[in-house]
């Protein structure tokens, strides 16, 4: 058993342009890097927990769910608000009278003193700031923040993101004295501008810590673009070209991934090996269908296996191998043989050459999370697959797969 690549498990190198994945065999360190680009700086959650920004092109180790980091690749997002910290701007209307907004008073997700006190009396109920964002009809639109009680009691706040439109305006959030991130997502009922922001809830008093206002267009949250002055667009990642025609084996390996996706929004999001032309691939993707893995194995421009498997949640880490070998093609995951097939042509020629996160063209690129990718040149038995693919302890199984204890 030979494993040719090796790619995180909590062993992360990165440079500008470059994410190190590496092969060593006997001691001897080879590296098989990752060609990273992001046209723009981005934010990452760092080992210490506080928001940090990166420079262009600079791959984000992110560690907000792992003490052991994931590699974060993300789609093109453009934060539609002007002033995402500073709620005593212009552009945020305390509304009414009855609300207050202190700036720069305590320490924010970020680790620098910016976050703002925003503070509601009891008799007020109706939205508290507000933002003018440009809204397009049924294009769905989120918007989030972080949030921290000011008291020793528990808060309360809603988001709205279409002030007097329905179904704009968030459920409850209760605000704790630890600061976490809300978002709400809706659907715009007309074209124009609209105002967005908090909204008070019950006529009740509120006294909590505000910061990272952001409003993108999507049906999910992505990682914090912060704003001064106007609009910021967050550029796509992009990671591919590990490897080379020595290191992989066309006709019989293992291509192993712990993933998750950023969300289940019905989008391919592959992993694949190639070759130059795309006519000869393995492929490990998140499909248009909800909560869906596949495995294909593609050769001379035809499918000799397409497995697919649903999962709990791909928004889970999941443990993922898919294998090939003459008359036997499998998919594992988290610990179990879920798929097989005992028929089916192999690749011939050596023509595996690349790695990447994506398409062989690039089209369909992996937005999500990766701790760990590996790569095995030859076949492993049914009882290493199993133990590729297993957690290794009861606590590590909770964690991953987003499980309550009791």
């Amino acid at each position: 058993m030979a494993q040719k690549l090796k790619f995180g498990n909590g062993t992360w190198a990165t440079k500008e342009g470059s994410t190190l994945a590496y092969n060593d065999e006997n001691n001897n360190y080879k590296p098989l890097p990752f060609t990273t680009t992001r046209d723009s700086i981005a934010t990452r959650v760092n080992k210490e927990g506080l928001i940090e920004v990166v420079s262009n092109n600079v791959p984000r180790i992110d560690y907000k769910d792992s003490a052991e980091g994931a590699l974060l690749l993300e789609n093109s997002a453009t934060n539609l608000v002007t002033h995402s910290e500073d709620f005593t701007d212009a552009s945020w209307t305390p509304t009414p009278s009855l609300v207050s907004i202190t700036s720069n008073q305590y320490i924010s997700p970020d680790g620098s003193q910016n976050a703002d006190r925003l503070q509601i009396q009891s008799t007020s109920s109706l939205a508290i700031l507000a933002d003018l964002v440009s809204h397009t009809i049924n294009v769905k639109i989120t918007v989030s923040a972080w949030v921290k009680s000011n008291t020793n009691s528990v808060e309360k706040i809603k988001l709205f993101g279409d002030y007097g439109t329905a179904n704009a305006v968030s459920n409850e959030f209760l605000v704790t004295d630890t600061w976490k991130r809300i978002e709400f997502t809706f659907t715009p009922t007309a074209t124009g501008d609209r105002n967005l922001g908090f909204y008070n809830v019950s006529n009740l008093a509120t006294d909590i810590q505000i910061f990272g206002f952001q409003a993108e267009q999507g049906s999910y949250a992505t990682s914090y673009i912060p704003t001064s002055g106007s609009s910021v667009t967050r550029q796509a990642d992009t990671a591919s070209g590990s490897g080379n025609s020595a290191v992989f084996n066309d006709s019989e390996g293992v291509l192993f991934a712990n993933i998750s996706a950023l969300a289940n929004d019905l989008t391919n999001r592959r992993i694949t090996i190639s070759d130059p032309s795309g006519q000869n691939f393995v492929m490990i993707n998140y499909t248009t269908t909800t909560n869906q893995v596949a495995y294909s194995y593609y050769v001379s421009g035809v499918y000799e296996v397409y497995l697919t498997e649903s999962i709990s949640k791909i928004t889970n880490n999941t443990k993922i191998s898919v294998s090939w070998s003459l008359n036997k093609f499998q998919m594992h995951i988290n610990g179990f043989l879920v798929k097989e097939q005992l028929f089916g042509d192999l690749m011939t020629g050596d023509n595996l050459d690349n790695l990447r996160f994506s398409l062989w063209n690039g089209n369909d690129p992996f937005y999500g999370k990766t701790k760990e990718i590996a790569y095995y040149d030859e076949i492993l038995t049914d009882e290493e697959l199993e133990t590729l693919t297993s957690y290794r302890s009861l606590n590590e199984l909770v964690t991953e797969l987003n499980l309550n204890t009791l």
